[in-house]
C-alpha cells in the first residue's frame, strides 16, 4: 500500500497536544522529528477531507505542514532505525527484539510495533502503564479497547490476569498484537480484529481505553454493559480541556473518577 507522509513543523513541546487530535484522523503511523511530526496516511483515504481537518487545526495549533507520497517500503528496517526503549520508572522496560535485556524493571515488554500504534512512546501509552501498576490485575478477567500493538495486554497478562480479550479496527494492529503476544510467549490474550460490537464476551473486571475523546465517550454505554460491578475502567488520550466533558459524560452511567494523572502540556 502507498501512503502519504504529511511533514508537520510545530514546537516539539506543543507535538503532543496537537498529536491528540490527529489521532482522531486516519493516520496509521506518526514519528516523532527535530522539527515536530510526520504523520502517514494511506492514500486511498479522503484527503481533502483530511486536508481540510489539518486547515481547521491549523486556527488553534501554530503548525505548518508538507506532503508527499512513499512507495511502499521496509517499515521494519524504519523502526529499527527509529524506535528506542522505553523505561515507565523502574516498573516496566519497553524494547524491540533487537535491543538487549535490561536488569532493574519488575516487567519487560518486547515490542516491534511495525505500522501499529502504542509503543509507550506516546505520553497516553506512558500514564496507563502508570496506572496500570496500582491496579489488580492478579487473576483479572481484562479487555484491552484499542490495542494497537496488543503492549497494555500483554501487560496485563504479565501482571497476573487471567483472561485478556484486546479488539482493535485495525487490521495492522490486530496482526501485530498476534505477533507481539507470541514474542512475549503469552498465551492467554485473545486478539480481536473489529469494533466493540466485536467483543461477545461481559463482566471484566479491567477494562484498557487508551485511545482518544470521541471514540471513549462514543463506546461509553458499551464499556460501562462489559464492566462488572464495581470494575476499574482506565481511560487515556484525554486533552486537559476535555476532562470535564468526559466525566460529565460519565456521572450518567455510575462511574466515579478515583485517581487522574496529567502528562505534558495538555494530556490527562
Amino acid at each position: 500500500m502507498n501512503y502519504l507522509c504529511y511533514r508537520i513543523i510545530i514546537d516539539p513541546r506543543k507535538s503532543d497536544l496537537l498529536l491528540a487530535f490527529l489521532n482522531e484522523l486516519p493516520f496509521e503511523a506518526f514519528e516523532e522529528t527535530e522539527e515536530g511530526l510526520d504523520a502517514y496516511l494511506p492514500v486511498s483515504e479522503d484527503i481533502s477531507k483530511i486536508e481540510s481537518e489539518l486547515e481547521a487545526l491549523q486556527n488553534r495549533f501554530d503548525f505548518s505542514w508538507d506532503k508527499e507520497e512513499i512507495a511502499p517500503r521496509n517499515w521494519n528496517a524504519e523502526w529499527e532505525a527509529n524506535f528506542k526503549p522505553v523505561e515507565v520508572e523502574n516498573f516496566c522496560y519497553v524494547r524491540a527484539d533487537f535491543h538487549p535485556p535490561k536488569p532493574g524493571f519488575k516487567y519487560e515488554l518486547i515490542i516491534n510495533p511495525k505500522m501499529a500504534f502504542g509503543t509507550g512512546h506516546h505520553e497516553t501509552t506512558h500514564m496507563m502503564i502508570q496506572m496500570m501498576r496500582m491496579q489488580p490485575f492478579s487473576g483479572a478477567k481484562v479487555l484491552d479497547y484499542g490495542c494497537g500493538t496488543g503492549i497494555l495486554a500483554i501487560l496485563a497478562s504479565k501482571m497476573g490476569a487471567s483472561i485478556v480479550d484486546a479488539v482493535d479496527i485495525e487490521v495492522e494492529a490486530y496482526q501485530n498484537t498476534l505477533e507481539n503476544t507470541q514474542v512475549n510467549n503469552v498465551d492467554n490474550v485473545q486478539a480481536i480484529h473489529g469494533t466493540i460490537d466485536n467483543v461477545l464476551d461481559t463482566g471484566y473486571d479491567i477494562i484498557l481505553a487508551n485511545i482518544n475523546r470521541n471514540v471513549i465517550l462514543d463506546s461509553l454505554a458499551a464499556l460501562h454493559d462489559k464492566l462488572r460491578v464495581n470494575g476499574i475502567l482506565l481511560v487515556s488520550g484525554i486533552l486537559k480541556q476535555d476532562v470535564p466533558i468526559l466525566l460529565t459524560f460519565m456521572e450518567d452511567f455510575r462511574f466515579t473518577l478515583d485517581e487522574k494523572i496529567e502528562k505534558g502540556t495538555g494530556l490527562a
